[in-house]
């Protein structure tokens, strides 16, 4: 029976052990030989047939004893099988035959004799409904061939078998020379244990029948003789167990037993070698500095490594090695061999206080009576005093000065290498106050400015209705034809928004916000949306329709605005907010997606008369727009076309990507 990830073992007697079952990688069967003894397994099964009892004419090699051993077959790690493994011993059967009675010279008959022994022996096997027979040649050099003798054994892995199964063994040899050895064994009915993730939880399966009671122990067992227990409970019947998988370390491990009487005992611990677990242990473990040269840590688990000093800066997370180094100390830490983790305290935690912007001096001792000292900085250890342009260097005199007066506190000191010291440099930072007002000064008039500008375009623009214009990025030269429309247009009059004139606050606040705060804006002064369409965009439009979704590209602002616009369509609040365009032999308006068709189409600058009137709400053209403007916008549009179709940088298909949809304005 398969069993998944492990199968539980099992030891008998008064005071039972806890043992494994051996896992075996290959997924097909091997024979081996004992030291001395040469063996090879035949390919496939052969037919079951003993044969009739023959005299040996000789020495021969027959089997004496038979051995089993349960094992499993995994040939993956949560697929394994339980399997008998045969164990053969062997001997030497019959005696020489002397010159007179075999006819032989005394030359041949020391020939024979020096002669190795080769044997076929057949491994017959049968568990209801398995029956297979195994065939294996032995060779026993001539130098253990002595009659009467043991020469050594043959393995034979393996016959599969299920739990609770009646197994049958014979062995013989082909031709057969003694009566076959036969061997009866019922394997054991115990539990197996299934590990499966359900989410974020780990689930053990007991699987045992109704009427069985058993006992579970889940425990840690952080060194080999040790056994921490976390939770028992006797059981009876299938069980389901959930564990956190945030509960999971290497030395977490299970027992089962059954509550009879000399019960057998069982344990794996399934999680030794999980890449979760070890990662696992490092949330847990937990680093603490009890003293200058004390700590302490607390973890479930032990496994060898190592514990060195090192300094951290105030703007970095993790520390770094002193310069120059001191020597690493063997402890027994938690050490994870699947990640490069590591775990730090830092003495200002609970000696220093605060965290400071100390500078940390290394003493070194140069001599008998000499000490050398070195301030750690980023760039490596800089020596005091030094001409060197960092900020220890500019700092050197008076750090030197504080060292010597005693208003460093020391850290660590080590007999042979020197100390460590951690100086104030409180009094050493200038705060540039003016400069600072000087900034905010600036900032502010900067920002008064903008809004007086603001408001003076608001005021040059009223009475003017506001547009938004949204399109696709198909390249610069595209880019320049939209350009061309949004700057004709703001001759309309109209108050056109496009994103290629506020990169700066498309940048600052992301596609997706900025098409929705302009889009709420515009619709909120009843102002309309422009939909340029394009390829690309007709391209990204239907896979939107069709897959709610678009892939990921360079272009994100066709689907922010997409995102946004389109909800307005499907819940029929288009009408009067938004019109269609698009360029002249660059699009069939067949091409557009049938769910926008409910906005007016218009092909510019063919169409343009009738575009700007629709802007305009159905206003005469003739005080807001003169023929003359209207001939001069369909002028500039048709020599921007020209350009962009006749260059290199014509449109092509617009990169697709894929936003989360845009809030909707009721």
């Amino acid at each position: 029976m398969p069993v998944s990830w492990f199968l539980l073992s099992l030891a008998l007697g008064r005071n039972p052990v806890v043992v494994s079952l051996e896992r075996l990688m290959e997924p097909q069967d091997t024979a081996r030989c004992s030291l001395g003894l040469s063996c090879h397994l035949w390919d496939g099964d052969v037919l079951c047939l003993p044969g009739s009892l023959q005299s040996a004419p000789g020495p021969v090699l027959v089997p004496t004893h038979l051995q089993t051993e349960l094992v499993l077959r995994c040939p993956q790690k949560t697929d394994c099988a339980l399997c008998v493994r045969v164990v053969v011993h062997l001997a030497v059967h019959g005696r020489w035959a002397e010159p007179e009675e075999a006819g032989n010279s005394d030359s041949e008959l020391q020939e024979s004799r020096n002669a190795s022994l080769q044997a076929q022996l057949v491994l017959s096997f049968q568990a209801y409904p398995i029956a297979r027979c195994a065939l294996l040649e032995v060779q026993v050099p001539a130098d253990l061939v002595q009659p009467g003798q043991s020469v050594g054994s043959a393995v034979f892995d393996c016959f599969e078998a299920s739990l609770g199964a009646e197994v049958q063994i014979w062995s013989y040899t082909k031709p057969r020379y003694q009566k076959e050895l036969d061997l009866t064994q019922q394997l054991p009915v115990l539990p197996w244990l299934n590990v499966s993730t359900d989410g974020d939880n780990v689930l053990l399966t007991l699987d045992v029948s109704e009427e069985q009671e058993f006992s579970f122990l889940l425990y840690l067992r952080p060194v080999p003789d040790a056994l921490k227990s976390l939770w028992y409970k006797n059981l009876t019947g299938p069980q389901n167990i959930t564990l956190n998988h945030t509960d999971l370390v290497p030395c977490l491990c299970i027992q089962v037993w059954s509550m009879e009487p000399d019960s057998e005992r069982v344990e794996f611990c399934p999680f030794r070698e999980d890449p979760g677990a070890h990662r696992n242990l490092w949330h847990i473990a937990r680093l603490r500095i009890l003293s200058p040269g004390v700590w302490q840590l607390d973890a479930p688990c032990c496994l060898p490594g190592k514990v060195t000093l090192c300094w951290q800066a105030p703007d970095q997370s993790l520390c770094q090695p002193l310069v120059p180094p001191v020597p690493q100390k063997n402890a027994t830490v938690n050490v994870s061999t699947w990640e490069k983790v590591q775990l730090q305290a830092c003495l200002w935690a609970d000696s220093l206080g605060p965290f400071k912007d100390d500078m940390l001096l290394v003493e070194m001792k140069t001599g008998l009576n000499n000490t050398s000292v070195c301030a750690l900085e980023p760039s490596g250890c800089t020596p005091l005093p030094s001409m060197a342009s960092t900020r220890a260097a500019h700092l050197g005199e008076q750090l030197l000065q504080d060292f010597q007066s005693h208003q460093c506190i020391q850290l660590w000191t080590d007999d042979n290498l020197g100390s460590l010291w951690a100086c104030p440099m409180d009094k050493y930072i200038h705060r540039r106050w003016v400069l600072v007002w000087l900034a905010c000064l600036l900032l502010a008039a900067a920002l008064f400015f903008f809004l007086l500008l603001k408001k003076n375009r608001r005021k040059a623009a009223r009475g003017a209705r506001t547009a938004l214009l949204l399109h696709s990025a198909d390249g610069a030269g595209y880019e320049r034809l939209v350009g061309a429309l949004a700057s004709a247009l703001s001759q309309m009059p109209l108050r056109v928004a496009v994103d290629l004139w506020s990169r700066r606050e498309l940048s600052a606040h992301g596609a997706l916000a900025w098409f929705h705060q302009q889009r709420r804006r515009i619709l909120q002064e009843d102002g309309v949306v422009i939909l340029l369409f394009s390829p690309a965009a007709v391209a990204q439009c239907q896979q939107w329709l069709q897959l709610q979704t678009v892939e990921p590209g360079p272009h994100d602002a066709l689907a922010a605005w997409l995102s946004c616009v389109l909800p307005d369509f499907l819940q029929g609040r288009a009408t009067g907010r938004y019109v269609g365009v698009y360029f002249d032999g660059l699009l069939h308006p067949d091409s557009v997606p049938s769910p926008f068709r409910v906005a007016p189409l218009f092909s510019l600058p063919s169409q343009l008369p009738a575009f700007l009137d629709a802007l305009q709400g159905g206003c005469s053209t003739s005080p807001g727009q003169p023929a003359d403007r209207v001939e001069r916008v369909a002028q500039a549009l048709r020599s921007a076309l020209d350009s962009c179709t006749s260059s290199s940088e014509a449109p092509g298909c617009c990169e697709e990507w894929h936003l989360g949809p845009c809030p909707t304005l009721e």
